[in-house]
């Protein structure tokens, strides 16, 4: 049933551990035999891990998301702060290097430790795939002394989950479509299926699916019907079939534009927290200028803070019309924030435009100078932004004492740059 798709030499590089990997590389260790943690700030005991080197998962049980307290307070373990600046200028090092094997039209970065790479039609340069593979794992081990895993793949699904789910432990594995009914489908629970979060997982659980096999044996009908576009793509995806274009979105239908943030404090007044939300809102909607797409829902997040027991909510509306203006996005924000919030101390925030479309499909009218008035100023505001950095123009909220972006804008990633 395959013959009628691509079966390209799709790879998909991730660096081990690559915070912990370029921190050791840094101060002259060894990531395989020193137990590191890169920790966001020393100085916060809720401060949470980042990254572990291997020896500190497997010694000490210290893994991504651990708080500082938590972590045992043992002499061999080397505790870092990130250098954000120094991780990205390594990363863009590693492409460059990817890009002396294939042309950059063949390279996707993905994340700052992860790419993917067509090796399609290289063999007649660098010889058989697995050879040029295995030059690439120890070009990286020699000159940035990083680890590396490689899974490969017909196409950009594929590729991925050979790398998530056997060769981030073997180092390297090579998947065809004729692996996927021994090595996909029985992957259960179904979160462990790349694209499967825990929402869609609880929804086909209902529907009596719990492994990856299942899903590729339900009826497509029912999915399309109660999914959508999404049920198609599901049903296809646990065949192992991606039709999407190098550096395409594969899981399409979840594109959306967000931002989430973990606050410096807690907060406890609605003014301040709307402060911060008005921030992040001028973000998501610029991200979303920029690509040329309104959206027509509005996602706002709350957690409260450890000090009253956690929980928080996350509530949503829709609009009428869609929309990448900073003010209308913020003021269905401040409807759902009124509607929901328990005056807890607050310390996560995330806000989401979703359910895009083209900007283009927004009907202006000539008469409505308003609406027009706001899509030049936003315009200008990113243009200003784009040129001078994104503190060059600020709301007010920002200089008060709520306010996060001044801060904010001398970090990368939400970490120190050096």
């Amino acid at each position: 049933m395959y013959e009628q798709y691509p079966d390209r030499k799709i790879v998909c590089l991730d660096m081990r551990s690559f915070y912990a990997s370029c921190a050791a590389a840094d101060e002259g260790l060894d990531v395989m035999n020193t137990p590191i943690a890169i920790i966001g700030n020393q100085e916060q005991k809720g401060s949470v891990v980042l990254a572990a080197s291997p020896p500190l998962k497997k010694e000490f049980g210290v893994k991504t998301g651990t708080r500082l307290f938590e972590i045992p307070d043992h002499p061999d373990i080397r505790i870092i702060e990130p250098k954000m600046g120094f991780f990205v200028d390594v990363s863009m090092e590693i492409t460059r290097l990817l890009s002396e094997y294939v042309p950059k039209e063949a390279i996707h970065v993905y994340s700052v430790d992860e790419s993917f790479i067509d090796l399609s039609g290289t063999e007649r340069l660098w010889g058989p795939i697995e050879e040029t593979i295995q030059r690439i794992q120890d070009d990286l081990l020699d000159m940035f002394q990083l680890p590396s895993a490689m899974g490969m793949g017909p196409n950009m699904l594929m590729s991925k989950l050979a790398l998530d789910i056997e060769a981030k432990k073997t180092g390297f594995a090579r998947w065809t479509y004729e692996d996927v009914p021994k090595k996909l489908w029985p992957v259960s629970p179904l979160r462990e299926m790349w694209g499967i979060g825990p929402r869609m997982e609880k929804n086909l659980n209902g529907m009596g699916i719990f492994s990856v096999g299942d899903l590729a044996n339900s009826s497509l009908a029912e999915l399309e019907s109660k999914f959508g576009v999404m049920g198609n793509q599901l049903y296809h995806h646990a065949w192992g079939i991606d039709l999407s274009d190098l550096g395409s979105s594969i899981i399409e239908g979840q594109v959306s534009y967000g931002k989430g943030q973990i606050l410096f404090r807690d907060y406890r007044k609605p003014e301040d927290i709307l402060a911060v939300v008005l921030e992040m809102t001028e973000d998501v909607a610029r991200r979303a200028r920029e690509a040329g797409k309104v959206g027509r829902t509005v996602h706002l997040g709350v957690g409260y803070s450890k000090d009253a027991f956690g929980g928080g909510f996350h509530r949503s509306r829709s609009m009428e019309e869609g929309t990448n203006d900073t003010m209308k996005i913020y003021n269905m924000c401040v409807k759902l924030l009124a509607e929901h919030f328990e005056e807890l101390p607050v310390r996560r925030l995330s806000v989401t435009l979703s359910n895009l479309e083209p900007e283009h499909s927004i009907q202006l009218s000539l008469f409505d100078v308003q609406k027009w008035r706001n899509r030049k100023l936003g315009a200008a505001m990113d243009q200003i932004r784009s040129k001078y950095g994104s503190a060059s123009l600020l709301r007010a909220v920002s200089y008060t004492d709520a306010g996060t972006a001044r801060t904010r804008a001398k970090l990368i990633g939400g970490h120190k740059a050096e």
